[in-house]
């Protein structure tokens, strides 16, 4: 973990209100799954905004976000050669191990960190992406490329209608196997899937990656943490430091 200059490339929108944010310089080392800090340079937005990584190079690393607030709608304003500080990387992020069949289940913003996963690891991957709407869908071809693609969206206006859970269930039940699931999305989705993976017969390994409010993303502030319980012991662990990956059955959401 650091905290570096980094030069913007290229923030363009890809879908309604979504912005793909790429950031060029001295980036190092960074594992699937792992986040960045963001300071926005300004007196009164003073808190890092942490955002998953996409995509990244020995160069540069590439973010998505999504506007919901001001401090997005001014991060949306921001062109090519502008300058932002970053701290990176941040989290324990995705380890797939020797597993060779893996699903990606993503929901909403919960997506974009999914991609690091699929471009990182030369392994078998299917994917399942959840949107809003039509207006939302992005990223689809770069997931294609690594692998077979469902999509849902809320209201059927593109791919199927319904959730990305169904999708998965489905799957399962006709018989496709994985051995490993990675999943990131809206706490209510993941807290509909740790039921649904109680209820499973012969549950594959499952990972989720939470999406805590964070401060300061490094520990310190404490307004990230979330109870995990690991062999009989419950704690309260920082989702950005001891997370914000954990198994699927030990985070209470």
């Amino acid at each position: 973990m650091r905290e570096t200059e980094l030069v913007i490339r290229a923030n363009d929108r890809i879908a309604d209100g979504i912005y793909r944010l790429e950031l060029g310089g001295d980036v190092g080392p960074i594992g699937a799954g792992q986040f960045l800090n963001l300071s926005l340079g300004r007196a009164d937005m003073p808190l890092r905004r942490p955002f998953g990584i996409a995509r990244h190079t020995a160069d540069s690393v590439t973010v998505c976000y999504q506007v919901v607030g001001k401090g997005t709608e001014y991060l949306a304003t921001l062109s090519a050669g502008e300058k932002l500080r970053a701290v990176l990387p941040l989290g324990n992020g995705f380890d797939v191990g020797e597993a060779q069949s893996i699903a990606l289940v993503g929901g909403g913003v919960g997506i974009f960190p999914l991609l690091s996963v699929a471009e990182g690891y030369d392994r078998e991957f299917r994917s399942y992406l959840g949107y809003r709407n039509a207006d939302k869908v992005c990223l689809t071809e770069d997931f294609k490329r690594r692998g077979a693609v469902r999509i849902a969206t809320d209201d059927g206006s593109y791919g199927e209608q319904g959730s990305v859970l169904t999708m998965l269930k489905e799957d399962l039940a006709a018989g496709v196997r994985y051995d490993l699931v990675l999943a990131c999305g809206p706490t209510a989705m993941l807290k509909a899937m740790q039921k649904m993976w109680e209820e499973l017969p012969d549950a594959p390994k499952c990972y989720i990656s939470t999406e805590e409010r964070m401060g300061c993303g490094i520990g310190a502030c404490l307004v990230c943490t979330c109870k995990v319980t690991r062999k009989g012991t419950t704690e309260r662990l920082r989702a950005c430091k001891d997370g914000p990956v954990f198994e699927i059955g030990e985070v209470e959401l």
